[in-house]
């Protein structure tokens, strides 16, 4: 993992902080645009059974061993029974024996089994199933509760971050938690890269707009996970590990949070 950037987790282990989001690619473009990915360069895949696409992205990894893989338990799963049966049918599909990651996809409060799901995916690290186990979509009430009742802090919370949505509060949580911030739609669904601000900057650097962007992320000290399904967008990502910003660019790119920049559902109302 040379010149990779990585961070460490409350667990001790690495994570690579630039990853390959695998959200609405189909199982059967999967398998492609994931040894695309690897071949480019990235170091983590991620995936969720709700995504319809492990068995693909499975086959997609194929032999890479040391690829970090993570994947996520869908919301009708949740309870402590439940998740465990759920997670086997991951590994099945993915075909490993362990993922890197598995998290908690949302917390769903209306049904408040998050507690005993998250219970069951520290079982399921403990048996060796997951390496790592961290959550998805929590705030900071879940993430206080779930620590509360089981003494355990996930490693990561992956949220909807980007530029016009930056969650400076939840962050803080993290940072106070030691819970590293894994992103997902970095780019703002592609909002992002058509920012003038962005483009600018852009221009400056003389990178693609989404390398920008996802450069932001990186000197934040947060884990962005593009997605992206052909080689040229997967290639222009990337080449976010190739330059920096200076503080002046941050500054810009910082300017662009907005109070109601979300553009995903509200954790705290969404059952799924």
């Amino acid at each position: 993992m040379t010149d990779y950037p990585t961070l460490t987790l409350n667990d001790g282990r690495q994570i690579p902080q630039l990853g390959f989001g695998t959200y609405k690619i189909d199982d059967a473009d999967a398998p492609q645009a994931v040894k695309t990915a690897l071949d480019v360069g990235y170091w983590l895949v991620d995936t969720a059974a709700i995504y319809g696409n492990e068995e693909g992205v499975g086959k997609g990894v194929g032999d890479w061993s040391d690829i970090f893989l993570q994947t996520k338990i869908w919301n009708d799963s949740q309870g402590y029974d439940r998740t465990l049966k759920a997670a086997d049918k991951c590994l099945e599909r993915l075909g490993r024996d362990h993922v890197d990651m598995l998290l908690i996809h949302w917390p769903c409060p209306q049904k408040d089994q998050f507690v005993d799901t998250w219970k069951a995916l520290v079982e399921l690290r403990d048996a060796g199933k997951a390496k790592s186990i961290g959550v998805s979509n929590f705030r900071a009430e879940d993430l206080r509760r779930i620590v509360d009742e089981t003494g355990v802090v996930p490693a990561l919370n992956q949220i909807e971050l980007h530029p016009t949505f930056q969650q400076r509060e939840l962050r803080a949580v993290h940072e106070e938690m030691g819970i590293v911030t894994q992103c997902w739609s970095p780019l703002g669904q592609g909002a992002g890269i058509e920012n003038d601000t962005v483009a600018a900057i852009a221009q400056e650097t003389g990178q693609p707009a989404s390398a920008v962007i996802l450069r932001w992320h990186l000197q934040h000290g947060l884990c962005p996970i593009p997605k992206a399904s052909s080689r040229d967008h997967i290639e222009a990502n990337f080449a976010t590990l190739s330059f920096e910003l200076s503080d002046e660019q941050m500054g810009r790119i910082d300017a662009l949070d907005q109070a109601d920049g979300r553009i995903g559902p509200e954790p705290g109302n969404f059952e799924g």
